[in-house]
């Protein structure tokens, strides 16, 4: 008998609607979005599946995807799960030293990639690998070496399977699939060393799946913009529900173009980060801090009023007269501006990675934007548990979702125990072991709580926890986060173990502090010179003091140091997938940080 696994299901989907006019995915080319209809969507599913069965893909083998977002990017996903292959995703932006250590280590046969940056990268080592038989190429503006038949572009891999003889094979391979098949390897972040592919077979999903379905109202009319990148987790967990639901998908190929995709897509959902709403909403706010009087106050008092009506809203009580007529004014003068700035028919965000400031959730909320805050791992598929419009408290990770347990160890670390928890490391027993709990929890490394109405709050991650000479434990992750929120501030890094005060390494937003100098006449040679005025430090001083209100006296930031530069990827400081690597900018910055507490 025939079980339920991605493969199947997303067949089943592309032939219910391949006669609906709504195409199932957009991209951009040039300024135009175009789209592919659920019929082609299945059609070339099928026929790269086709082709990587001609190119002689055998049962459980490793497939790489190496790519940006785009609608290929899934395409090659379903081909790979539909001949029972598994797919190992690869962050675009990973260099070739960091692609090769993973198509190694998953013992990669074959490797989708995207642009030529992905291809030159590939070229580096694909000569002298003997696992890598085939390179795909997604993107036909790629000079690729012709001379090479095991070189292709994927519309030659579509050809391939369009002429096969493949169609039983293929079928053979759709029924043979088991819920329990790995389906996907995922390469966590490698903040703490190497990277590690954490397994999923079709089941994790599929957990995921039926929590969201049970939580969020999403359907054949809803459109998804693509923001984070479909080699994370997160994004690829999304993906999955969006096409089960029959929903729509928009590809953002360019990160920094976010609000300008709003206005022409209008999406109805979409995956961020914590930063990108952090980023939003200090924006709107030094706006209006610098339109300041009236303005101000009018903005103010408009949040205000729309926070007061969401919230009576949600408890369901009867909205007085004077509060409707003051959220009818409060709609008109401010709260439909915000909503404009996303498209104007923005549902729900959901958020994950890190921790969100409650101020931001509630203002979004106030104008009818929820974001639904949640938690989870690469190797947790990714949701352990989410907040959702009719459960929700905001300052919280929501309550654990259907088919996982959550329980908090002695020493304060969430531990997850369910079918979307992974198979294990590949290739790694003994580290797969060392995650795992005796009763088979997995150990996650964050630290957190679970309070009386059975939400959890997550305090930090069980390594960044400081502990100061004074013998405070603080979480760095909640003062980088309040502080963070500043529209001056890029990013930033707090310390502060086993010394007397907290100290914090600081990157500028510099468009937004050359804007700033240039208003008030600050004359300056290039960053590093800015970064030192007196002016500008004084500026921060303020800044931070005036975030920190909330903070206790332990917890804020006593001396802080400007950078004229950011942190990086390619100088190992930052993940791929955006995370600050605390320990190597602890010892890429030791003397800056030193002489902070020697002054």
């Amino acid at each position: 008998m025939q079980t339920e696994n991605l493969a199947t299901s997303i067949h089943s989907q592309v032939q219910k609607y391949s006669d609906r006019k709504e195409n199932a995915l957009y991209y951009k080319e040039g300024d135009e979005w175009k789209g592919i209809s659920w019929k082609e969507f299945g059609e070339r599913i099928d026929n790269a599946a086709k082709g990587l069965l001609e190119l002689g893909a055998q049962d459980n083998d490793m497939i790489a995807i190496y790519s940006e977002n785009r609608p290929e990017w899934v395409i090659s996903d379903y081909a790979i799960m539909s001949i029972k292959c598994a797919t190992v995703a690869i962050y675009a932006s990973n260099t070739a030293e960091q692609a090769e250590y993973i198509v190694d280590d998953a013992k990669c046969k074959i490797i989708f990639v995207d642009d030529q940056y992905q291809y030159d990268n590939v070229m580096k080592f694909y000569k002298g690998n003997t696992k890598i038989g085939h390179v795909i190429v997604l993107s036909k503006s790629v000079k690729i070496d012709k001379n090479d038949k095991d070189i292709m572009y994927i519309d030659d891999l579509y050809e391939l399977g369009r002429k096969s003889n493949q169609e039983a094979e293929l079928q053979k391979r759709l029924n043979s699939i088991s819920e329990d098949d790995i389906m996907s390897v995922i390469y966590t972040s490698g903040t703490t060393g190497d990277p590690k592919g954490a397994m999923h077979s079709h089941k994790s999903f599929f957990v995921e799946n039926e929590a969201l379905n049970s939580r969020f109202p999403m359907g054949e009319d809803d459109i998804e913009v693509v923001f984070l990148p479909l080699s994370h987790v997160y994004e690829k967990a999304s993906s999955y529900w969006i096409h089960s639901r029959g929903a729509t998908q928009y590809f953002c190929a360019d990160t920094n173009k976010i609000v300008e995709y709003f206005g022409e897509i209008r999406p109805t959902y979409m995956c961020g980060v914590p930063r990108l709403f952090e980023k939003m909403y200090a924006a709107i706010y030094a706006k209006m801090e610098q339109a300041g009087g009236i303005k101000k106050s009018i903005f103010d008092w408009g949040i205000s009023v729309g926070k007061e009506y969401e919230f009576a809203q949600i408890r369901g009580e009867k909205i007085p007269f004077t509060l409707e007529f003051k959220h009818k004014m409060a709609h008109k003068m401010v709260l439909s501006t915000v909503r404009e700035l996303l498209g104007g028919r923005l549902n729900f965000f959901s958020a994950g990675g890190a921790p969100l400031a409650k101020d931001i959730e509630e203002f979004f909320f106030a104008a009818n934007i929820f974001i639904a805050q949640g938690y989870g791992l690469t190797e947790t598929a990714p949701m352990g548990s989410c907040n959702c419009p009719s459960d929700f408290k905001f300052g919280t990770a929501g309550k654990p979702i259907d088919g996982n347990h959550i329980k908090i160890a002695e020493d304060g670390e969430i531990l997850i125990k369910g079918d979307n928890v992974f198979k294990g490391y590949y290739g790694k027993p003994e580290a797969t072991q060392e995650a795992m709990t005796e009763d088979g929890y997995f150990k996650t490394g964050d630290i957190g709580e679970i309070d009386e109405d059975g939400f959890l709050k997550i305090t930090d991650r069980k390594k960044d926890i400081i502990i100061t000479a004074n013998g405070k434990n603080i979480a760095p992750q909640l003062i980088e986060s309040r502080v963070g929120q500043d529209y001056y501030v890029e990013q930033m890094v707090v310390f502060g173990d086993k010394q007397k005060y907290l100290t914090a390494l600081i990157v500028p937003a510099f468009t937004a502090l050359e804007e700033y100098a240039k208003s008030k006449n600050i004359a300056y040679q290039g960053l590093s010179d800015l970064v030192t005025k007196p002016e500008i430090i004084k500026l921060y001083a303020d800044r931070i003091e005036g975030q920190s209100k909330d903070l206790a006296h332990h917890e804020k930031i006593v001396k802080f140091t400007l950078l004229d530069h950011l942190f990086t990827i390619e100088n190992g400081e930052m993940t791929p997938s955006n995370k600050l690597k605390r320990k190597v900018i602890a010892q890429n910055y030791d003397a800056v940080i030193q002489k902070m507490y020697q002054e």
